[in-house]
């Protein structure tokens, strides 16, 4: 306990050390991301507008501190908050957009586990053949984030629960390398992943009322 404590000093040390590198792009790229949230948990479509801006700035700033991985996780979330936007607003049956919808709890455990396993073996890949900083954390905190933006896209209410877990392992990473303001960011993301819950919870709770309503009339 005592280690851990030191380590988590030092780390904070660190970064107070070098809170003032990149630190104008990295604040734009967090109002950026801050408003891509929000606008998410509304379900507005223009959170997609807000990821697409903060994710290309982050992909440069992570190359730059050498989180390899989170700089390659950024670039696939461009395209996706292309993919995201099209979905949100051509997707569906009737191609007026996706509601939000919930995967049972088998479907949940199959993706963890089939992330998971995809997620030690990139670590492996990382840790022997790149310089990356924290290889097995840096890949898990990826090929998740990877996985629950696809689940954002597909309006799947419980891709909140995934970011809670993300948001919380991503702290510790940024804080290590000296990344404050996204440290901080990340930190408020905890709770409103859990906010977005149960606003989308919510959401789909009256979607099914409204089916439920059609039927009867």
């Amino acid at each position: 306990m005592k280690d851990l404590w030191l380590t988590l000093v030092e780390s904070m040390n660190a970064a107070f050390g070098e809170v003032h590198v990149m630190t104008a792009w990295e604040a734009l790229a967090v109002l950026l991301a801050m408003a891509y949230l929000l606008l998410a948990m509304k379900a507005s479509v223009w959170c997609w507008a807000a990821a697409f801006a903060s994710t290309a700035i982050y992909t440069v700033l992570f190359w730059k501190v050498s989180l390899l991985m989170e700089s390659v996780l950024n670039i696939y979330y461009m395209a996706m908050a292309l993919y995201g936007y099209w979905l949100w607003t051509q997707g569906g049956d009737k191609h007026q957009g996706v509601k939000v919808t919930t995967w049972s709890l088998k479907t949940h455990l199959k993706l963890i586990a089939v992330t998971g396993v995809i997620s030690l073996f990139v670590g492996h890949g990382m840790a022997m053949y790149t310089q990356a900083a924290f290889p097995y954390l840096d890949a898990a905190t990826t090929c998740f984030a990877v996985m629950t933006t696809y689940l954002v896209a597909k309006k799947v209410l419980e891709n909140w629960l995934y970011w809670v877990v993300i948001d919380i392992v991503s702290i510790y990473l940024y804080l290590s390398k000296g990344l404050m303001l996204t440290s901080l960011l990340f930190v408020l993301y905890v709770g409103l992943a859990v906010v977005g819950y149960f606003l989308w919870r919510t959401a789909l709770a009256d979607t099914r009322d409204a089916n439920a309503l059609k039927l009867l009339s």
